[in-house]
């Protein structure tokens, strides 16, 4: 499923990130949801005991205070508030609800309840929430209390958003209404203030027990995540990672350490076969190099030098393919532009068509040899299919980037993929005066991947579309 663009922005990309994230959103729905069940059952019974208060207010009014069986009188509010302040009972003619004011339906429902339950006749009955502010008589005496207690501007404003429950009942049809005032802090503050209090504290204490948690398993998913890559980039490179982390992550670890030994193993096998391999093969080939020079026929003599030449520039580029991964030599810090120039030069000095052009001075840690033959691959290759080669060295972003370009025919471009395949030409004839065995570009591609970088190649097309010859761009990270 995919995530929208804000969210794909903010999420975390490590294990550990996601995994609190994933605790975090789903510990705020369920606290949430508990909360909001909790809020409205608190909020409910805080209602009921102002309406207990409001009903106490209207019986002791009409009856005398102890006239009460049953019904509770006002002490503290509930969850710890201050107990609800009342106002003298008011009588007047009209309802107390105001003008686009709404009532408080379930509120009336449960007033009603309680008054019929100690026998106090009501014909109407209203029940309406407002501020302090909004009700003429409890503004009033909010403003004689702030006089009294010398508040200030902030403080009175804070009085005046008090919540006020309001009751008015008509004990009989046609009669005054009796308007009870109760008022209490806001109930919202009262009732918030302890769920978020409680959701902050299960955060801290969760979220920091997974976090230890998921630290213990990713700091060794770390260390052998780096270990991978050192191995990936020098296979040959000597130590192993230490088991660490739950039990599952060492085993994971000890197994790497099995695969990776084994690994070296083969590599160490596979290079001391093609050693065998080079060795006796060469022999041979210079013997035979020596034999020929007896044949009488000059032109079946080149013939046949000219074969050895190809099966031994073969087996060279073979033999390089397969130990591109673990190159001998070390890294050296060489100016690039310079071998550049130095591989431009050779073809140059054998009247070959290759032409330097626009270069900048870059100075990168590479093994020369092996980045020479590269470019000289490269090289020949547009000189065989394009009939000219123009060499450029520019820097783009934080890369080296070699071009090649030629006046060639191109490359299909479903086809361009497959020719750095080893054994793969763009002349299936496999006719030698036309190419080698196919292992240029690979091992030119191996060569670039190495040194941490790439090989791309791409027609060069005109403006009407038609193609106008093939770029070779050999990048390198500039470290």
């Amino acid at each position: 499923m995919r995530l929208p663009g804000f969210l794909r922005a903010v999420r975390p990309r490590s294990l550990m990130g996601q995994m609190l994230l994933a605790v975090a959103a789903a510990l705020l729905l369920v606290q949430g949801l508990g909360a909001m069940l909790v809020y409205r059952a608190q909020r409910e019974s805080y209602e009921t005991g102002m309406l207990n208060a409001a009903a106490f207010r209207l019986i002791a009014e009409t009856r005398g205070p102890d006239a009460l069986p049953g019904l509770a009188r006002p002490g503290r509010a509930p969850f710890g508030g201050p107990p609800p302040r009342g106002y003298p009972i008011e009588y007047r003619a009209n309802s107390p609800l105001h003008d686009r004011e709404a009532r408080d339906d379930k509120a009336e429902t449960r007033l009603q309840r309680i008054l019929a339950e100690q026998s106090f006749p009501t014909s109407q009955l209203v029940v309406v929430h407002r501020t302090i502010g909004a009700d003429p008589i409890a503004r009033i005496g909010a403003r004689v209390r702030a006089a009294a207690l010398r508040l200030d501007g902030q403080e009175v404003t804070n009085m005046m958003r008090d919540h006020l429950l309001v009751v008015g009942v008509r004990p009989r049809a046609g009669g005054e209404w009796m308007i009870a005032r109760v008022r209490s802090p806001r109930a919202v503050n009262i009732l918030l203030q302890p769920l978020i209090v409680q959701t902050v504290i299960m955060y801290l204490v969760l979220v920091g027990a997974i976090a230890l948690i998921l630290r213990r398993i990713t700091r060794p998913l770390a260390a052998l995540t780096r270990r991978v890559e050192h191995f990936a980039a020098d296979p040959g490179s000597v130590g192993q990672l230490a088991p660490s982390g739950p039990d599952d992550m060492q085993r994971l670890i000890v197994a790497h350490n099995a695969m990776e030994a084994r690994i070296v193993g083969m590599l160490d096998e596979k290079d001391v076969m093609l050693g065998a391999i080079g060795h006796d093969l060469k022999t041979p080939l210079a013997a035979l190099r020596v034999r020929i020079e007896s044949v009488q026929d000059d032109t079946e003599r080149g013939r046949m030098a000219a074969t050895i030449e190809d099966i031994v520039r073969t087996l060279d580029d073979i033999l390089s393919l397969a130990r591109v991964g673990r190159p001998s030599d070390p890294l050296e810090r060489t100016e690039l532009s310079a071998l550049v120039a130095s591989v431009v030069e050779e073809y140059e000095d054998m009247g070959e068509p290759v032409e330097l052009e626009d270069t900048v001075r870059l100075v990168l840690e590479l093994r020369s040899t092996w980045l020479r033959r590269a470019l000289r691959n490269l090289v020949g290759n547009a000189l065989r299919y394009g009939e000219r080669a123009r060499v450029s060295l520019a820097r783009e972003d934080g890369r080296a980037v070699i071009r090649i370009d030629d006046d060639g025919p191109g490359i299909p471009e479903a086809a361009i993929e497959a020719m750095m395949n080893p054994f793969t030409r763009g002349d299936p004839s496999r006719n030698t005066a036309t190419g080698g065995a196919g292992l240029g570009l690979a091992l030119a591609r191996a060569i670039a991947d190495q040194h941490g970088g790439a090989l791309r190649l791409s027609n060069r097309r005109a403006a009407n579309g038609t193609v106008e010859g093939l770029t070779a761009v050999l990048c390198l990270p500039v470290t």
